[in-house]
Parts: C-alpha cells; sequence; structure tokens
C-alpha cells in the first residue's frame, strides 16, 4: 500500500487543505492519506481554535486516512524543528511521498535552491548569525542569508512562509531519508496571513478572525467543509468556546508573576533577560493583545514571543527542550484513523523501528510527560466538569471512522 504524508495544522480543517489533501493524493498515486498535525499548541504559539481531537476527525471525514500528532515539542518550534520532528515521523511510518503547499508549485525550484544553499552553506550561515548578533529575529537574518547567497532565478523565493517551510521539508527529506519522494501543489487563491475571507478558498487565519467576531456565518461556511463545520459548532456547544489567546491571559500573567525570575529564566525561550521584561510588562497589561504590544521588540516578534509563553503556560524547560529536540521523534502516535488507516498499520507496524501509539500509558517517556502537561494547559479554560473529562480523553482511542 503506497501512502504519501501531508505535514497540517488544521486550524481548522478548510476548503484549501481539502483540495491540498485530494490533489497531494491523485499527484503521489497514494492509496493512504497520512497527515502529521500539530496538537493542541500551533507552530506561532497560538491554542488552535478546537482541540486535536475534533481537528483530526474533522480531517478524517474529508479524506485523510490516518492522523498523526506532532509532539509538542516539534510544534511550538520554529521551522526547521517542526519540519524535523514531521519529517522523520513520517519516514519512521514508512511514506513514499511527501507533499506540501507552497507559493511555488515547483518542486524541481526547492530541489535547485538547497543544491545552491549547500554550496553556500558558509556565507549563509555567517551571515545568519551576524544579524542575529545585531538583534535581528531569526526569519529576517535568514532572509538576510538568502540574499547573500545569491539564489538562482530558477529557485524559489523564500520571502514566502510556505515556501520557508516547504524549503525545510526538503531540506529534512533530503538529510534524513532522501528515499521519500518530495513534492508539492501550489496553494490556490489566498495567502497564509490574509486577514478577511474572499471566496470559497480563504486562510485558515482569516477563516478564524471570522469565527471569533462573528460566530458560524455564511462567509465561514462557504470556506469550511461541513465536516468541520459540524465538529467546530460540537465543540462549542459542549466545550463553550472557541480557543483564543486572551482566555489565558490571567492564567499566564498568574505563572509569571508568581515564578522567581530564576525559574522563570529555566523555562524554553525565555533568554537574556526576557523573564525581568516579562514580569514587568505584564503588571501592566488589561489583556493579552495588550500585552503583546508592549512586549515585541525588533529581537523578539510576536510568533517568538508566543511560543516563549507556550512554554511558561506548559512549564517546559530549556533542558528538556534540547535533550528532545536534538534527537528523533521516540513515538509516532495515531490520533484518527479510517479502514484503510487500521489497513496500512497492519502492514507496516512490523517494520517501524520505533513504538507505535495509540494511547499515551503504552510508554513512558518525558516527550510524554510534556504532552500531558500540553493538554492540561490548554484545557485549563475551560469549566471544570468539562476540563477533567477532556484531559482524561488524552488517554482514551484515537477517532475511528
Amino acid at each position: 500500500m503506497k501512502a504519501c504524508g501531508v505535514i497540517v495544522e488544521y486550524n481548522p480543517f478548510h476548503n484549501g487543505h481539502l483540495y491540498h489533501l485530494e490533489r497531494s493524493k491523485e499527484t503521489a498515486e497514494a492509496d493512504c492519506m497520512i497527515a502529521i498535525m500539530s496538537g493542541n499548541f500551533l507552530q506561532r504559539g497560538e491554542p488552535a481554535i478546537i482541540d486535536k481531537w475534533h481537528r483530526a476527525e474533522a480531517a478524517l471525514k474529508s479524506g485523510a486516512d490516518l492522523v498523526l500528532e506532532l509532539p509538542y515539542i516539534y510544534a511550538v518550534e520554529h521551522s526547521d524543528y517542526f519540519s524535523q520532528g514531521a519529517v522523520q515521523a513520517l519516514s519512521e511510518i514508512g511514506v513514499e511521498s511527501i507533499c506540501f503547499g507552497s507559493e511555488s508549485g515547483d518542486i524541481q525550484a526547492f530541489l535547485s535552491a538547497h543544491d545552491h544553499l549547500e554550496q553556500h552553506a558558509g556565507l549563509y550561515d555567517e551571515t545568519v548569525r551576524k544579524h542575529l548578533n545585531q538583534g535581528y529575529s531569526f526569519p529576517e537574518a535568514s532572509r538576510f542569508g538568502y540574499q547573500a547567497v545569491e539564489l538562482p532565478t530558477n529557485s524559489i523565493d523564500l520571502a514566502q512562509p510556505n515556501n520557508i517551510l516547504g524549503y525545510s521539508y526538503v531540506k529534512q527529506i533530503l538529510a534524513y531519508n532522501n528515499q521519500i519522494r518530495p513534492l508539492t501543489i501550489k496553494r490556490e487563491k489566498n495567502h497564509y496571513h490574509d486577514e478577511t475571507i474572499e471566496g470559497n478558498i480563504a486562510s485558515a487565519t482569516s477563516i478564524r478572525k471570522e469565527l471569533l467576531a462573528d460566530g458560524m456565518n455564511l462567509l465561514v461556511q462557504d470556506s469550511i467543509p461541513e465536516a468541520t463545520r459540524d465538529q467546530l459548532l460540537l465543540y462549542k456547544e459542549n466545550k463553550g468556546m472557541w480557543h483564543e489567546w486572551n482566555q489565558y491571559f490571567s492564567l499566564l500573567q498568574h505563572k509569571i508573576l508568581t515564578l522567581k525570575p530564576k525559574d522563570l529564566r529555566s523555562i524554553q525561550g525565555v533568554d537574556e533577560g526576557l523573564e525581568h521584561r516579562l514580569q514587568r510588562i505584564i503588571k501592566e497589561s488589561e489583556n493579552f493583545q495588550q500585552f503583546m504590544e508592549k512586549l515585541k521588540t525588533k529581537r523578539y516578534t510576536w510568533t517568538r514571543l508566543q511560543r516563549t509563553l507556550v512554554h511558561i503556560l506548559t512549564g517546559t524547560e530549556k533542558q528538556d527542550a534540547q535533550l528532545l529536540l536534538n534527537q528523533p521523534p521516540p513515538y509516532v502516535r495515531v490520533l484518527a484513523m479510517s479502514d484503510t488507516g487500521k489497513d496500512y498499520l497492519r502492514s507496516t507496524k512490523k517494520q517501524m523501528g520505533i513504538p507505535l501509539l495509540t494511547q499515551p500509558q503504552q510508554m513512558n517517556h518525558l516527550m510524554l510527560d510534556i504532552e500531558e502537561r500540553a493538554a492540561i494547559a490548554y484545557y485549563s479554560v475551560l469549566e471544570a466538569s468539562v476540563r477533567n473529562a477532556m484531559i482524561k480523553r488524552e488517554y482514551g482511542a484515537p477517532v475511528q471512522h
């Protein structure tokens, strides 16, 4: 059985994701589509609008055969670590190809960029280090690095967010398992950061903004599959909310102000005296937006800060993060599976070099301890009875359809 992997967040699953999934299956000539998906916290340091179980079910009902969980420690990180965890997990489960969406839509352009950057790695690294030392963020420093090596005209525009992620996937595939075939599908009609819905293929950012402002209106309904609509409405009805950062502000304020500076400094992302700035500014802030507006700087971008704040919520320490980020995934966890997905697992699990988990209690590992804390932090804003039930769900079986 031929499997194709996709690396996703589905926050929420929309018509663009449906197009990508269908085109990936067709392009890869795959029998089984495997999505590896961020859990309850995402790469830009945000809580998912609905939890991983409801997002996984929407994906399963829209054409995915297996939904795997990208471990928290990779999911809430910059593109290199995010892609590392995703590509290595998909490799372990035996995919023949990985297909990603990009602004380019031309895989040869990615391969050309990779070859050129490999040849000029010294200049790129030197340029990135210089600009980091000058106070630029990592994405900005990387852009200076790409400019310095003068990518050829037939390669990709690495100022575009999905091209950046796509390049990271290609780099990881070629470094970790060059038997996997990288593929790309051109993104249709919307840009990653678009904040307004225009037409029936819209960005996840614009869909979330519209949902949080005006609920399940016709604009939103036209841009998402029926399965996503059902899961969003079900979650809101049963859990009482869709998640966004401001709901966590009181908890965040409590944690930042009650931790000693030395303990705050031990958290992943709290560097260069940031602990003092965090404690000073959160005392003056009344909500999350106000806090972030005051906190961000040229060096500390909004995204970088949000990731750090997620790590504060989950109590993720630097020493644990660095230990885990510098090794391959220790397991693959299944969140959801169709009959095709079950058949695929039966045929491939004996060849896997790491454990396949359907429930976290099947294994003792630091990474799973962090996953438990992430679940507790994510559900902390729900009513007590609902919160307790959802924390218990963390130990349940995968969604099946």
